[in-house]
């Protein structure tokens, strides 16, 4: 009898142990997530398997570390997602990654409590129709690497503090409503690759300590950026893709050392004068565009650029001055 009692004592031991060696979400990261499900829509497709009685780590878009911490979260692709980005998504301690994108009725600002995941990597709020300001405590977020805020109503300035990452890699703020000039800190980028602004009101020149970040792409076309924009390029910058059309640039294009590495080059619709760098058609370029300008002079042949005779002449030809192929 006695051996009996020890194997069901042995055996409900062992499972005791497997079920703490189980992995089920914390219930105060469950409570936040039940929050934004009730802030967002009980119903709202996303939220179709977040059943209060299962383990919020097999729900769908969630995704939980090994101790049973919710570090992923995406919703997306959800018209019936309505309503203001509940404060709940910054009771989330152990978040990693944090995406809402492609939600037209997602709206609002982003929530103070954003400030409080200090362990985040990726903050992507993409294509949704959120607005407000971008609060200045996400560059105190010292582990964020990539920041995508695009393609929704943010308004005012871009906060300096967004220099201060220093493993941000990708910074996209394009097609907003951001206005005022592009913070002169950014300069100070340690490791950022990718700076998009594109379509937003930003004024003002370029600061010239952008020059000196390693910045592999930048678009800040369909602004009203003012200046002289000439120090972002140079022999050996690494910068391999750029567009600066449709602001209000002026200065001379002829003594600009393009990068060697240069691969796609949009000066277009601005007030750029000079005749074209000799070494441009030696560059491995994919597109250019310089059109709408005051250049003059004769078009850079190269290998390259011959392979495109048409799209060359119209791109080099259009709203510029004498321009010549030879």
């Amino acid at each position: 009898m006695s051996l009996v009692v020890l194997l069901v004592t042995f055996l409900f031991l062992s499972f005791l142990n497997l079920s703490e060696c189980t992995n089920v979400c914390h219930p105060y990261d469950k409570k936040a997530l039940l929050q934004i499900k009730a802030g967002l829509g009980n119903n709202a497709s996303p939220f179709s398997d977040w059943d209060p009685k299962t383990d919020c780590c097999r729900w769908f878009n969630v995704g939980c570390n090994d101790h049973g911490r919710v570090n992923f979260l995406v919703v997306n692709n959800a018209d019936d997602v309505v309503g203001r980005l509940p404060h709940a998504v910054g009771y989330l301690p152990y978040l990693i990654s944090l995406r809402f994108l492609y939600l037209p009725n997602l709206t609002g600002p982003i929530p103070p409590t954003i400030a409080n995941l200090t362990k985040l990597q990726v903050l992507e709020f993409n294509s949704n129709n959120m607005y407000g300001p971008i609060p200045h405590s996400i560059g105190y977020l010292k582990n964020l690497e990539q920041i995508t805020l695009c393609s929704n109503k943010f308004s005012g300035s871009i906060p300096s503090s967004l220099s201060l990452l220093p493993k941000l890699v990708e910074l996209d703020l394009f097609a907003n409503k951001l206005t005022g000039s592009i913070p002169a800190s950014f300069g100070s980028f340690k490791s950022l690759i990718g700076l998009q602004l594109f379509d937003n009101k930003l004024s003002g020149p370029i600061p010239k300590s952008l020059g000196r970040a390693n910045i592999r792409r930048l678009d800040v076309e369909k602004n009203q950026l003012t200046g002289d924009a000439s120090f972002l390029f140079g022999k050996d910058k690494l910068i391999t893709e750029i567009s600066l059309r449709n602001n209000k640039f002026k200065f001379d294009f002829s003594n600009v050392d393009l990068p060697q590495g240069l691969r796609d080059l949009d000066i277009s619709h601005n007030m750029i004068h000079g005749s074209l760098p000799k070494r441009l058609g030696q560059l491995p370029l994919e597109s250019i565009d310089v059109s709408h300008n005051q250049l003059c002079g004769i078009i850079p042949t190269g290998r390259r650029l011959k392979k495109n005779y048409v799209e060359r002449y119209y791109f080099f030809r259009i709203m510029n001055f004498l321009m010549k192929i030879p």
